[in-house]
């Protein structure tokens, strides 16, 4: 496919995506879907007061951007897959597409509990995060049967190394990156723009990818995802007039993993979504050193909340991690292709 139809389709989504949005935002408040108060917990459920002090104009912004980003881009694909009778096969779509939604019902039933200060002890929306976990996991695993079993990818490939097969092991492999990936963008969705920024630069680079391999498919998915990630974009930067919610960072997240299987670029994907991993790494030495040293190695984690806590302003720790996604995207890339 030209590439000047790819971008058509991004500049479609894109416009699809902004003439909604504010009519959406307008939707949010009126369902009240938007925080009464400011209340952040650190990894040991601790308050993070500095953070919640510093965020008090954010009170009462809505949440649930992911929700018009799944919608805008689950009907302008299936539109677009049926206009082009592109040559996809049925569990490529059922792939992304259960990806994207499976994901994001998840996370938008834990905005519906922060949202509403939902009551822990009730049998249903008192799902405890363990719980909450092993759904993800089980999402995932669903996902790599049908990329090992139905699509048949099983090979990694390794700088340095070549391919490498791993069987059925793939199965387990596919998940926990999927599971990985929809956690750190989740983790990384703390700042306004953070997340979504980092991510359209990572899609951008999956773009390239998809293109060069002449794979039609994923290339119009990911320019219809980053024409609405795009318009969200604008009204989530500093100050965010609507955030992406659980719902969006968890299904952007599962759904990055997902495109870097399909591209069968594994190896890459790490380090074009760097600045994810990097956020997600910090969350983890935080669990870690609590455990196993009994101490905290960082006052505070994920990396972003620390650099707040410094003195660094938020759209100066966003725009900097743009600028190292950047690079992290360039490198990527030439892994990729090396």
């Amino acid at each position: 496919m030209d590439i000047e139809k790819v971008f058509g389709f991004a500049i479609l989504s894109f416009f699809i995506s902004a003439i909604l949005i504010v009519p959406f935002i307008d939707f949010l408040y009126k369902m009240k879907l938007q925080r009464k108060e400011q209340v952040t917990r650190d990894l040991f459920n601790k308050r993070t007061t500095f953070f919640d002090k510093s965020s008090k104009v954010k009170i009462g912004t809505p949440i649930g951007g992911g929700i018009l980003i799944i919608f805008v881009v689950t009907i302008l694909s299936l539109w677009t897959y049926g206009l082009l009778n592109i040559q996809v096969k049925f569990w490529e779509l059922f792939v992304l597409l259960f990806t994207f939604i499976g994901f994001g019902l998840l996370g938008f039933y834990d905005d519906l509990k922060k949202v509403f200060n939902i009551d822990k002890e009730n049998p249903f929306f008192g799902l405890r995060f363990r719980y909450k976990f092993l759904i993800q996991w089980i999402l995932a695993i669903i996902i790599g049967f049908v990329l090992y079993y139905e699509l048949g990818y099983s090979f990694i490939f390794i700088h340095w190394l070549g391919s490498i097969s791993l069987g059925v092991v793939f199965v387990l492999f596919s998940a926990f990156v999927i599971v990985a990936f929809a956690n750190a963008v989740n983790i990384t969705d703390g700042l306004d723009g953070l997340a979504s920024g980092s991510f359209l630069i990572s899609m951008c680079a999956f773009l390239v990818i998809s293109h060069t391999l002449l794979d039609s498919f994923l290339a119009v998915f990911i320019a219809i995802l980053m024409g609405s990630v795009t318009a969200f974009l604008y009204f989530n930067v500093y100050k965010a007039r609507i955030w992406l919610g659980d719902v969006g960072s968890l299904s952007l997240g599962a759904v990055l993993a997902v495109i870097g299987l399909l591209s069968g670029k594994t190896n890459a994907v790490a380090v074009i979504g760097g600045i994810f991993v990097i956020e997600a790494a910090s969350s983890l030495i935080q669990i870690l050193s609590k455990k196993f040293l009994h101490k905290k190695l960082l006052p505070i984690a994920p990396l972003h909340l620390y650099f707040l806590q410094k003195g660094w302003e938020e759209p100066k720790i966003v725009m900097r991690a743009w600028l190292l996604g950047f690079i992290f995207a360039l490198l990527g890339l030439y892994i990729a292709f090396t």
